[in-house]
């Protein structure tokens, strides 16, 4: 039986659970390809960056299971998590996927709402009249 390597990635307040199986290059989110998932090309290229860098993208079978977050955030999420099952199918890729930032996670969340404001630091509008 081929190996599986896993990885958990996080970006703002999604979560990616990242399973890598040696196969032909298919990548499946949520059980839609990937394409079909983030509809927009920049999210799949950010998703697959890790795959790319290392040149494994037709090596693996992706599947991932994404939760909360956005279109955006997950696809960081899915970054982060393809990135840590490298690492842990090949411990010598650290150093390339460090170097292009892909094992770091990006601390940006969202800032809370205070109160006394419409937003974090937007305020009501102010009408004179």
């Amino acid at each position: 039986m081929a190996e599986v390597y896993y990885g958990t990635g996080h970006r703002k307040n999604a979560t990616a659970k990242v399973w890598l199986r040696e196969g032909t290059g298919n990548f499946v989110v949520n059980g839609m390809s990937l394409r079909q998932y983030v509809g927009r090309p920049t999210l799949e290229i950010q998703a697959l960056s890790p795959l790319q860098v290392t040149n494994l993208t037709d090596r693996f079978d992706v599947t991932v299971k994404c939760l909360g977050g956005g279109n955006s955030g997950q696809a960081g999420a899915m970054r982060h998590g393809i990135a840590r099952a490298l690492v842990q199918f090949d411990e010598e890729l650290r150093k390339t996927l460090r170097q292009y930032g892909m094992l770091t996670r990006d601390p940006r969340v969202r800032e809370r709402k205070k109160y006394g404001r419409k937003r974090a630091r937007r305020g009501f509008q102010f009408s004179k009249r």
